[in-house]
């Protein structure tokens, strides 16, 4: 057997393939944010605290992983070591997207800001779940 698997090209998905597992990052990213907000306004999150409101994070879930999507593809597209490239930068993309939710501290508590860093890492976890199986690296 040839070593030619090991160095071919990422396979491709049709685009039919990649929405779809695309819209279902967004909708279980959307369900388990939603599990994440009741929690946090069920142990002490300001009610008001706009950014644990479903038309907030449903619409903020959907645009994170839309642009995690594109940059995956471009990743997976420019580099030559993609695997390499994604174990570094999405961690360090999450990191970076905490800034935003440290600003809120005197609108959301330590519970509201908790709440939204850990709606970051799992929507990071499931997004890259899926776009491993429909735009794989290698």
């Amino acid at each position: 057997m040839s070593d030619l698997s090991l160095t071919a090209a990422p396979a491709r998905r049709g685009a039919a393939v990649v929405a779809g597992g695309i819209a279902a990052a967004v909708l279980v990213s959307s369900v388990i944010n939603a599990v994440i907000a009741v929690t946090a306004l069920a142990i002490g999150a300001p009610d008001d605290f706009q950014p644990l409101k479903p038309g907030s994070y449903i619409f903020l879930t959907t645009v994170g992983v839309l642009i995690g999507a594109g940059g995956w593809a471009l990743v997976r597209k420019a580099s030559k070591a993609p695997e390499a490239l994604v174990r570094w930068l999405v961690p360090a993309v999450v990191v970076v997207s905490f800034v935003p939710d440290f600003l809120l501290w005197n609108a959301g508590g330590a519970t509201g800001v908790i709440a939204l860093l850990l709606m970051h890492v799992a929507v990071a976890a499931i997004a890259v779940t899926a776009y491993r199986k429909v735009m794989p690296l290698a």
